[in-house]
């Protein structure tokens, strides 16, 4: 079995699993994560979720915004004037 395939497969349960361990820094038995050990969750963690969630529930999304107007990139009328 490949990773694609072991992705694929894994259950909601241990991803969660794999999720909490990583924001922990910990296994679920209290063991601490190597930083390999962390990394290779967090890819696991990533490629599960771009099979299984919607794009708004993956990790590191970033909803955008729409701009209202043409105030949010206008210049400043008067310059900032920083004293030191």
């Amino acid at each position: 079995m490949d990773y694609s395939q072991l992705i694929t497969k894994m259950s909601p349960e241990i991803y969660q699993s794999l999720v909490r361990s990583v924001e922990l820094g910990k296994w679920p038995d209290g063991a601490s994560m190597t930083p390999q050990q962390r990394e290779n969750a967090m890819q696991a963690i990533i490629a599960w979720g771009e099979s299984h969630l919607s794009e708004q529930d993956r990790v590191g999304y970033i909803e955008k915004k729409e701009k209202v107007g043409e105030t949010a990139d206008a210049p400043l009328e008067t310059p900032l004037n920083w004293k030191e």
